[in-house]
C-alpha cells in the first residue's frame, strides 16, 4: 500500500499552539464519517476537542450513504470517506482538490470463530477452495453502499462461484460488525476490513485476502465547499495527519498514511 503524505513532526499540543488553535473562537464541526473509519474518530473525537476546543458533530454511514447526503444537498464541514468518493465532490464542484487528505488506507482478512482450525486462503485457489468448503459466510451486505461488499461480490463472480455463495451468505441485519455472525456461530467465516474484523473478541484472523484479490480502500478527508469553519476544519484534517494520531489508526487495524 502506498500512501503518502506528509506528517508533522509536532506533538498535537504543539501543532495547535504553532496554529493559534487556542485563540480559534470555538466551532462544532459536522463530520460525515465512514463506518470503516468509526472506531478510529470515536477514539481521536475527544482527543481533538480537547486539544483544540472545537466539537465535533459526527455522523457515520457507508460510502454511497454519504455520496447521497451531499448530492441530495445536505452541507457539512468534513467529510472522510474512502477517496473514490471525495474524487466525486471535487469533479462535481463540491470541495477542492487542495482541500483533499488522504489519512489512512484499509485492506480485507478473513476470520474464523475462536479455537476453530484457520484455512488456506494463500492464493487465489486455496481461498476459492476455502469458500466452497464453508458451511456459511458473511460480509458486508452490498445493498447497504459500502465498498467490501460490493468488491467480495465481484471477487465471487471471477472465481466463478456466485451462485454457491448466494445460497449460503448470512448478512447481520442493519449492518454493523459481520464478525458477530461468526461470533455466535450463524456464520461459520468472515470477510471483511480489518479494522471491523478486529474489534469482535469471539474470532480470530486468519490472514489478509489474497493479493491478486484484495481490496484496498484509501481513505481521505476533504474540507467542503462552503464551510464557515475552515479554519477549526483545517485543523481537524491536520490532526489526523500528526503521528499521534497514526498510532491510534494503526492500533484500530488500518494502516496509516506515511510520509
Amino acid at each position: 500500500m502506498d500512501i503518502r503524505l506528509l506528517v508533522a513532526p509536532a506533538s498535537i499540543a504543539l501543532m495547535f499552539f504553532l496554529s493559534g488553535g487556542s485563540e480559534t473562537s470555538a466551532a462544532e464541526l459536522k463530520v460525515l464519517c465512514a463506518n470503516a473509519m468509526q472506531s478510529v474518530i470515536e477514539d481521536l473525537a475527544p482527543k481533538f476537542e480537547r486539544a483544540s476546543g472545537h466539537k465535533l458533530a459526527i455522523t457515520f454511514g457507508t460510502l454511497g450513504q454519504h455520496v447521497k447526503r451531499i448530492q441530495a444537498g445536505e452541507t457539512a464541514d468534513v467529510v472522510i470517506i474512502p477517496r473514490q468518493g471525495i474524487e466525486g465532490f471535487v469533479k462535481d464542484g463540491k470541495a477542492a482538490a487542495a482541500n483533499v487528505t488522504v489519512v489512512a488506507g484499509s485492506s480485507m482478512g478473513m476470520a474464523v470463530r475462536k479455537g476453530a482450525p484457520k484455512p488456506d486462503i494463500s492464493s487465489a485457489e486455496a481461498f476459492k477452495r476455502t469458500l466452497l468448503a464453508a458451511k456459511s459466510i458473511t460480509y458486508s451486505n452490498p445493498a447497504r453502499g459500502g465498498t467490501s461488499g460490493p468488491h467480495l461480490t465481484r471477487v465471487f463472480e471471477r472465481l466463478g462461484i456466485a451462485d454457491e455463495m448466494k445460497a449460503k451468505t448470512v448478512f447481520l441485519p442493519g449492518g454493523g460488525l459481520v464478525g458477530v455472525l461468526v461470533e455466535n456461530g450463524e456464520a461459520e467465516i468472515a470477510v471483511h476490513e480489518f479494522q471491523q474484523l478486529i474489534q469482535v473478541n469471539g474470532i480470530e484472523i486468519v490472514g489478509p485476502l489474497p493479493p491478486e484479490l484484495q481490496n484496498t480502500v484509501v481513505f481521505a478527508a476533504a474540507i467542503m465547499n462552503g464551510t464557515q469553519n475552515a479554519g477549526p476544519s483545517r485543523l481537524l484534517v491536520d490532526f489526523l495527519r500528526t503521528p499521534e494520531a497514526a498510532v491510534v489508526i494503526k492500533a484500530k487495524g488500518i494502516a496509516p498514511a506515511t510520509p
